[in-house]
């Protein structure tokens, strides 16, 4: 699961790819078998969230690693290549890490069930 702290001290990669809206989908397939299929399986992988556009135009991938190194060697890996070669045939790509400084939340986040081990609907908050 992804957690978001910058205690946490990981490598974040946030992938973003652009895309012709009639092609998202296939995109979304592409990187969702290159994660299931090689990506999750390396060593100092920690947790990856698959998000498309809501115009169609946009999937990005947020990663979260263990090390620069251990993502370098993810890349450096045969098993994903021909998905991603297939992602870069419909889409640019722009990558980019990062490491997380700063987290904030809603104050009504901060007050509701989820705090306690409850849950919550959209109108807890």
């Amino acid at each position: 699961m992804t957690t978001i702290s910058p205690s946490r001290k990981l490598v974040t990669v946030i992938n973003v790819f652009t895309v012709e809206p009639e092609n998202q989908w296939q995109l979304v397939e592409l990187l969702a078998r290159a994660t299931e299929t090689a990506v999750r399986h390396e060593p100092g992988f920690v947790s990856a969230s698959l998000h498309r556009g809501l115009d169609g135009t946009k999937v990005t991938m947020y990663a979260q690693w263990r090390s620069i190194e251990d993502y370098q060697a993810m890349r450096a890996n045969p098993a994903p290549l021909p998905y991603l070669q297939q992602a870069l045939a419909i889409a640019q790509f722009d990558p980019g890490m990062y490491e997380v400084v700063k987290i904030y939340s809603s104050s009504a986040l901060e007050a509701s069930p989820l705090q306690h081990g409850g849950s919550a609907s959209i109108d807890d908050i």
